[in-house]
């Protein structure tokens, strides 16, 4: 039987499956159901930075960052389900419950709130941190570098506060992705979760006014992930992990081959429930009995393009030949 243990940020995990950060595991009892299910390791559910800052002003004047002021009406208004302390009280609990990684999470856009607060997640007992940063890089007076420096300021500033792995999930809206991954990695990211996926709004015509859109992802969107994984491993120097559009074990075994060392997954347990953990695992064992791998590193990175003896086959050849029929 294949061995399905991967060694993530450092963490040992039973295997890939990592139950991304939603509000499945913003209690003790639903991140058990996760590992009972079979996962390897859970997010928690995301702590906003909007839930530790006590001055609205002091928000308005970073709105720009949230992306647009709906966005920021949005997250000001929304149902808080977690405080500050709630949150440390889930990292505890999860922690003495639990044999599997527990690894919090936090939901960044300036590094004004998070050096003492990260200090206080890793003193409950977290396994690592994963940051995710949503900066939405709408604002016309915000050059690039300036976005860029900021991702790198908030890692920085939580690097120098804990000792604990820390994880970076970001977005795909850069210049060049390659060169940020590259950056950040440099700069202390244990890990890339790739990629954020961004609050999606939509249009009431009849009101006249902005909703929320479908907040599942679909299988499509996996694509965007699994290209630049396949880049990107072999390449930056901490592991990646793959998310958004993973939703079974076909998904899976797509991003291990790209080169992902974990797999988070979400949209796919409110589908199909906590318990298709299992089927998934399942689906990712046969898989690899039937090939005759014997490990995940057998499988992880075999089709990354620095593996791979046709690296143009990643870029710019196989959109010609889709567009013009060129061999």
């Amino acid at each position: 039987m294949a061995d399905l243990s991967t060694n993530y940020v450092g963490l040992q995990l039973h295997n890939p499956i990592i139950v991304a950060s939603c509000s499945l595991v913003n209690t003790v009892e639903g991140v058990q159901q996760c590992a009972d299910a079979g996962a390897g390791a859970v997010v928690l559910k995301s702590l906003f930075e909007e839930q530790l800052e006590a001055d609205t002003k002091a928000l308005q004047q970073n709105v720009w960052l949230a992306g647009h002021a709906e966005a920021f009406d949005y997250v000001r208004n929304m149902g808080i389900e977690l405080g500050s302390q709630d949150y440390l009280k889930l990292v505890e609990g999860a922690k003495k419950k639990l044999s599997i990684p527990v690894i919090a999470s936090l939901n960044c856009i300036t590094p004004t709130w998070w050096t003492d607060y990260a200090k206080r997640i890793e003193h409950a007992g977290a396994d690592a941190l994963e940051l995710n940063i949503a900066v939405l890089p709408s604002n016309t007076n915000r050059t690039s570098n300036e976005i860029e420096h900021l991702y790198c300021d908030i890692l920085e500033a939580v690097k120098q506060s804990v000792k604990i792995p820390i994880a970076v999930k970001i977005g795909p809206y850069f210049t060049s992705i390659a060169r940020m991954a590259h950056e950040l990695c440099n700069r202390g990211a244990s890990a890339l979760v790739l990629f954020n996926r961004f609050y999606q709004l939509d249009i009431n015509i009849e009101t006249l006014a902005l909703v929320p859109g479908y907040r599942l992802s679909s299988r499509e969107e996996m694509s965007l992930s699994l290209r630049w994984i396949s880049l990107l491993a072999g390449r930056v120097k901490c592991d990646l992990a793959a998310t958004t559009g993973v939703h079974d074990g076909i998904g899976v075994i797509k991003q291990l081959l790209a080169g992902a060392t974990a797999v988070q997954v979400c949209s796919t347990l409110y589908l199909n429930g906590v318990k298709y953990i299992e089927t998934i695992l399942t689906q990712l064992g046969e898989w690899m009995d039937q090939h005759t791998f014997g490990s995940i590193n057998q499988i992880k990175g075999k089709l990354s393009q620095v593996e791979s003896d046709r690296p143009e086959f990643y870029e710019r050849l196989q959109y010609i030949k889709a567009l013009v029929g060129i061999e």
